[in-house]
């Protein structure tokens, strides 16, 4: 079978599921080829282990110039693929125009050409002129893709609204760690970090709006009354970094941000509780990466976070048992009360790192999300 796989600019969870996606099925014994920003390529190597790679500027905001060469270039490359995987709302709007156009016939969005999977990875939290464009495109992918998934359940709602012929669910998977922590690792991460017995709070993740990183600031002014003060460490990189440098030395927070680092699993196993803040997510690999660590997680109850950590749309546990305390998006009063719990009750913090430790047992492994996609494409192909 030959597969194209269509990204858009990536330097995080997209780039990475698709790699994996990319090097699973040419395992098995398919033809791929991933197109893509050629700054992709730099990132993640897709070219390796019999995947190709394709250069296509896939402009992370709509262009229309750059746009239309773009769909130009998808048409040429996706002619005698098998099947089309787009991942991204722009992804999945560009390669439904193209793939409208690949093959003679009549001009009906993604029945012209192979048959189209659309996977959405994010919600559309833009305002304004480019909420307008992310909604048409939404229309363009609910009506030109045979097959849509999403990471989430509004996003998979989203496209049954919008009349999508087929909507599924998308797996996701973290990658699952060849070992854990190393335990002595715990009290060494902790020394350099200047802990000491104070309580340690960590976040990664991108430094973006998406991450709701000024909500977990707001929050950490009333850790700071605690005695002892926690600290607060926030892991990854991204264009918010000068603004909350500025506002942690302008209103002493107790933050440390710590940049991009390479051994996030032995610092999620020095921290006391984790935190994701964020105003959307739909399958983040961090939270798979806190639960598999067994952790402490506060998260805000937003995309598809409830349903990975084992609670209904409410955050109401499914099975009796939480994996995560699960607050409101930008509320940082319920943040701080959530995080203060954890840390004032012992027996809640073990009971949290036991149950995402179960939770982590049921989780896909990345072997899943190829069995599910090596199915639906041949189910669009015989």
């Amino acid at each position: 079978m030959r597969v194209a796989l269509v990204l858009g600019t990536s330097a995080g969870g997209v780039g990475r599921h698709v790699r994996s996606v990319a090097f699973g099925l040419a395992g098995r014994g398919a033809r791929v080829v991933v197109c893509g920003p050629p700054e992709t390529e730099k990132t993640f190597r897709f070219a390796r282990q019999g995947v190709r790679f394709a250069a296509v500027d896939l402009a992370d905001r709509p262009r229309p110039m750059s746009d239309a060469k773009a769909v130009g270039r998808l048409r040429t490359l996706l002619r005698g693929a098998d099947v089309v995987h787009a991942h991204g709302l722009r992804a999945g709007g560009l390669a439904a125009a193209a793939c409208a156009r690949v093959a003679p016939g009549p001009l009906r969005l993604g029945r012209g050409g192979p048959p189209l999977v659309v996977t959405l990875h994010n919600a559309v939290i833009a305002g304004g002129k480019t909420a307008v464009a992310y909604a048409a495109l939404e229309r363009v992918v609910a009506l030109g893709a045979d097959e849509v998934l999403g990471v989430s359940p509004d996003l998979e709602q989203r496209m049954r609204e919008l009349g999508a012929r087929s909507v599924g669910h998308a797996l996701v998977p973290a990658p699952v760690p060849k070992a854990q922590p190393d335990p002595a690792a715990r009290s060494e991460l902790r020394a350099e970090l200047g802990v000491g017995e104070r309580p340690l709070i960590l976040t990664v993740g991108r430094l973006a709006d998406q991450k709701g990183l000024p909500t977990l600031l707001e929050a950490s002014r009333g850790w700071a009354r605690r005695t002892p003060p926690p600290l607060v460490a926030i892991v990854g990189s991204g264009p918010l970094e000068a603004m909350l440098r500025g506002r942690i030395e302008a209103e002493d927070l107790p933050v440390r941000l710590l940049g991009g680092r390479g051994d996030v699993p032995a610092l999620l196993a020095a921290a006391d509780v984790t935190v994701v803040p964020s105003v959307w997510e739909g399958q983040p690999l961090i939270v798979q990466e806190i639960l598999r660590t067994g952790r402490p997680l506060v998260a805000t109850r937003v995309g598809g976070i409830p349903r990975m950590v084992g609670a209904d749309r409410t955050g109401a546990p499914e099975t009796g048992t939480e994996a995560a305390l699960l607050v409101p998006p930008a509320d940082p009063e319920a943040l701080e009360r959530a995080v203060s719990r954890v840390l004032d009750d012992s027996a809640l913090a073990v009971r949290l790192g036991a149950a995402a430790a179960e939770r982590s047992r049921v989780l896909p492994v990345e072997s899943d999300a190829v069995d599910q996609l090596a199915g639906i494409y041949l189910g669009l192909t015989i």
